[in-house]
């Protein structure tokens, strides 16, 4: 099988997925054309108990074992309903680690949250955790283990909480769509090479032929100043996504591409797809070409409905989608990676075996310099000696001459380069963020102004911690929100494509208040390390965020990286304001593309210690997360 080719890693085999009743000893061989995965299990009711153990899988030809739940790959579907209290025995039958389930996105007590660490210890081999929690929401969810890289490895499913009162929409039937990716690789095998060699699959590094079409087209003097931005930098604008499907095969419900997942419908049916991104590192662009797909709740939240051609879904998001498939006997869902190297796919037919025509892989995109926060300058900002913000490359480099203070506090000679100076902004990185790597922070006001310069101007102040750190290779210069910016790959490509901004919630502000306090965050990492933190700081060294029982608060988020993140808050909602500061559309997971500015509000209405951290299940294993604690008179 060593010998397999691309098409084949890319599509996976036409049966893949559990093979737990052949043994270990008598793998399935390859299955004839139009054979399909199993699908995927659902349990109902109040009482479940399931099995965290390892089965046998087989995407690729080779044999591998997974972690499981109940033998599934996915694990079963849990159909809940909305003010039911469920109680879920979890036994771990794997013979050598600990284990746990976190239910993301559910709001419930701290100790039935499942991070071991935080919540509760951990289930113990050979012993079972009982969590029992009431379901005061409804919509779709998912659930994955907070042990380990177990959720590389498979233990990941979908939830769908039923109302109590009718959806605001109506539908026939529905189907639910979880996009996951699977490596061969022992996950933390994958992690060790990340670590060692974070571009392993950067294939497609700019070329000489490349270099030669950018002089044609820009110049010679702006390629070689974008090349020379680049390398001193120690960055490349292919680097869009750390792994991608040069080791992943992309899965639709357990199912390779070349197993096609097929969605049953009639015609002249209202459908509602739960799409749900369970992958450990995989953004999506979904679309079904002839379709058009009216997204009606995000991250189980109703919102006002808003019809697209396509949409990105981040890491751990989910979005329900109504569509009408009609004129056709079979419509292709393609879910390709962000990076273009891959997809998932699966079919929405009128009977089992149908396929329906399969598009092409959209171009492979590039990072620009305002992709980054760079100010849009492309690598030009001849003010400062070396271009704009090659000082960003941190990390344990000298600070760019010209900028006094070496953090950009005090950033004379900028003026005409990459954007407006800095005046003003004299002393420490960061003023006015005294405090909040401890969690307290600055109260709204102080906050407010001490950000108003630097907003104004387009820039950015930074952290203390940020300064010198060899966990930091760069700095974006000038953010805003852009949530009205369907991201890198989407623009202009001729489709109707889903933005934040296009999303408002079906409902106004639940809490009311005006936040009292802001803490900013910076997303900082190193890409040549694989090291990845809050303010420079890892998980490990940083101290917990601490807020008031019963306060509202505004997290800001600030991405210095040309990684997008998905950050996800464990047991509070996370609600996004929109670029004038009011309440936007409601989320348990916000996502924080490179050069962005994202705030959202957060009432701390549930006591205990919570984990806060990067969706990129790699980044927050590399440092990525902190712990929120929820304290009363903190």
């Amino acid at each position: 099988m060593a010998d397999l080719s691309r098409r084949r890693f890319v599509t996976g085999l036409a049966v893949g997925g559990v093979a737990s009743t052949f043994g270990l000893a008598g793998w399935p061989a390859l299955a004839a054309k139009g054979q399909t995965a199993p699908e995927v299990p659902q349990l109902r009711g109040t009482e479940f108990d399931l099995a965290i153990g390892r089965s046998p899988v087989d995407f690729t030809g080779r044999a591998r074992m997974a972690t499981t739940v109940n033998g599934s790959l996915p694990a079963p579907t849990l159909r809940w309903r909305e003010g039911d209290t469920v109680t879920l025995r979890v036994a771990n039958h794997l013979r050598d680690a600990y284990s746990s389930i976190h239910w993301h996105g559910i709001i419930l007590p701290a100790n039935m949250d499942g991070v071991p660490g935080l919540s509760f210890d951990g289930i113990a081999p050979g012993e079972t955790y009982t969590y029992q929690f009431q379901l005061n929401q409804a919509g779709t969810y998912w659930y994955h283990s907070h042990s380990m890289l177990q959720e590389q490895a498979g233990l990941y499913g979908a939830i769908i909480v039923d109302p109590r009162e009718p959806a605001p929409f109506r539908y026939d039937r529905e189907h639910v769509v979880l996009l996951s990716d699977w490596t061969d690789m022992d996950p933390v095998a994958l992690f060790r090479r990340m670590k060692k060699m974070a571009e392993h699959d950067n294939y497609y590094k700019r070329t000489v032929g490349d270099f030669m079409r950018d002089v044609r087209q820009d110049g010679l003097s702006a390629a070689l100043e974008d090349r020379g931005m680049w390398g001193r930098m120690r960055m490349t604008p292919t680097d869009i996504s750390d792994v991608n499907a040069h080791t992943y095969t992309y899965l639709m419900n357990g199912a390779a591409p070349a197993g096609n997942w097929t969605g049953l419908f009639r015609p002249g049916e209202k459908v509602l797809l739960r799409f749900i991104n369970g992958s450990a590192m995989t953004y999506f662009d979904v679309r079904i070409p002839g379709l058009k797909m009216t997204v009606v709740a995000a991250d189980g939240q109703y919102i006002h409905p808003v019809t697209v051609d396509e949409f990105r879904i981040a890491v751990a998001e989910t979005f329900d989608v109504l569509v009408e498939p009609a004129g056709q006997d079979a419509f292709t869902i393609f879910a390709q990676d962000m990076g273009r190297t891959g997809y998932a796919r699966g079919t929405l037919a009128v009977r089992k075996g149908l396929e329906a025509p399969l598009p092409s892989l959209d171009p492979r995109p590039l990072l620009t310099m305002d992709d980054m926060g760079h100010g849009g300058h492309g690598g030009h900002g001849k003010a400062m000696e070396g271009g704009c913000g090659v000082a960003m490359g941190m990390g344990s480099a000298p600070a760019a001459k010209g900028m006094e203070g070496g953090c950009g506090a005090s950033m004379k000679g900028m003026e005409g380069g990459c954007g407006a100076s800095m005046k003003g902004a004299e002393g420490s990185c960061g003023s006015g963020m005294a405090g909040m790597a401890g969690g307290g922070g600055t109260s709204a006001q102080d906050a407010h102004a001490g950000h108003g310069v630097a907003q104004a101007s387009g820039m950015v102040q930074h952290p203390a911690t940020e300064n010198g750190n060899p966990l930091v290779d760069m700095q974006a210069m000038a953010v805003s929100p852009k949530l009205d910016d369907p991201g890198i790959g989407l623009r202009n490509n001729g489709r109707k494509v889903l933005t934040y901004a296009d999303m408002r919630s079906l409902f106004n502000d639940p809490d009311g208040r005006e936040p009292s306090r802001e803490i900013e965050l910076h997303l900082t990492g190193h890409m040549e390390k694989f090291a990845w933190s809050f303010n420079g700081q890892k998980f490990m060294d940083a101290a917990p965020l601490r807020l008031n029982y019963g306060e509202r608060m505004r997290i800001v988020l600030v991405n210095d990286t040309m990684m997008t993140h998905p950050i996800h808050l464990h047991g509070m909602w996370s609600d996004l304001e929109n670029e004038q500061g009011e309440f936007h559309l409601r989320k348990h997971t916000v996502d924080i593309p490179p050069g962005t500015r994202r705030s959202y509000r957060v009432r701390a209405d549930a006591l205990g210690r919570w984990a806060f951290h990067c969706h990129l299940l790699l980044h927050m294993e590399a440092g990525m997360m902190r712990e929120v604690r929820v304290e009363e008179g903190a």
